[in-house]
């Protein structure tokens, strides 16, 4: 899969590499010739600061993915912890696949989270 990949443009793509929702928007974007920069926390990892700082802009409950398998997968001991930003961010940086993805990052605001076609039409039209 090409990575449209252009230095210092500021926008960042961040998700799993083979998760298909983060595929659609790869696609959408080079289908848009729109450049951008990958970055695979499943991979490189996340720090809680950047989770802080996204938590910040969209709050920690839009940042955790309920609906995946992941989470499903968790004891429900683990899940009812998950009480705040703290224990949810904890939670993020260690199980990097229980954040919302793709997430979109321009300048270090986010500008999408998940993917929705017409949101990046919005954005790149």
């Amino acid at each position: 899969m090409k990575r449209n990949k252009t230095k210092g443009n500021g926008l960042i793509l961040y998700g799993i590499k083979n998760c298909n929702t983060v595929k659609a928007a790869i696609y959408w974007l080079e289908q848009h010739d729109v450049p951008y920069d990958f970055y695979d926390y499943k991979v490189k990892g996340i720090t809680i600061e950047k989770l802080q700082w996204w938590g910040d802009q969209v709050g920690w409950e839009s940042l955790l993915n309920k609906r995946g398998i992941t989470w499903k997968q968790l004891e429900p001991a683990v899940q009812e912890r998950i009480v705040d930003a703290q224990t949810a961010f904890a939670l993020l940086q260690e199980k990097t696949s229980l954040i919302k993805r793709p997430l979109m990052e321009e300048d270090g605001v986010i500008i999408a989270l998940g993917f929705e076609e017409n949101v990046y039409s919005n954005k790149f039209s």
